[in-house]
């Protein structure tokens, strides 16, 4: 039998001419392998799991949770945590029990600026029940200040307001929305 009668010429000069292609087009990009095994993009750190408590005085202050933080000591940037599947924060009153909560899809704590970044699906309740809903928030600890300038919705006892953009001290007691809009229900006095 005739080795060229079981497959046609051309068949086997195509996947012949197909073959040698895939070859001489797989080459080693030097940038792109660089970056990927840079020592410096590395995390110093990785914690799987995490469930830490922060305490004053022996009493509990928060509980941060989170499925995996990683930390990053870069010499020429500041140092951050980056918690890339999400994290939820309990804030304890004085008796212990927990008065506020917030949860995000992704968090980043900028260490030397004491500054956190939480970001989608991110959600805040407070000690009076109202919850905070928007895609971006930062806490800002050293001015005890929670902000954002992206559309949040506040859904309270009494109704929902919308909004771009809001302030609130870190607890989430005291806070306002820079450009509301909805209805609101106002009370007569």
């Amino acid at each position: 039998m005739d080795f060229w009668g079981i497959f046609p010429k051309r068949s086997f000069i195509i996947s012949i001419v197909l073959a040698v292609a895939m070859l001489m087009s797989c080459k080693n990009n030097i940038e792109v392998i660089s970056s990927l095994t840079n020592i410096d993009n590395l995390p110093s750190q990785t914690i799987v799991n995490l469930e830490t408590i922060y305490t004053d005085s022996a009493k509990i202050q928060l509980r941060v949770k989170s499925k995996l933080v990683k930390q990053y000591n870069l010499e020429e940037e500041d140092p951050y945590l980056e918690f890339p599947k999400g994290m939820e924060v309990f804030f304890y009153n004085e008796n212990e029990i927990v008065e506020s909560q917030l949860s995000a899809k992704y968090a980043i704590y900028h260490e030397a600026d004491e500054l956190w970044e939480a970001k989608d699906s991110v959600v805040a309740i407070n000690a009076n029940g109202e919850i905070l809903n928007t895609e971006q928030l930062f806490w800002d600890e050293n001015k005890k200040l929670i902000y954002t300038s992206k559309f949040v919705s506040i859904t309270t006892a009494n109704e929902i307001i919308y909004g771009d953009g809001m302030e609130a001290n870190e607890n989430f007691t005291d806070w306002k929305i820079m450009k509301p809009r909805g209805t609101f229900y106002l009370e007569n006095e």
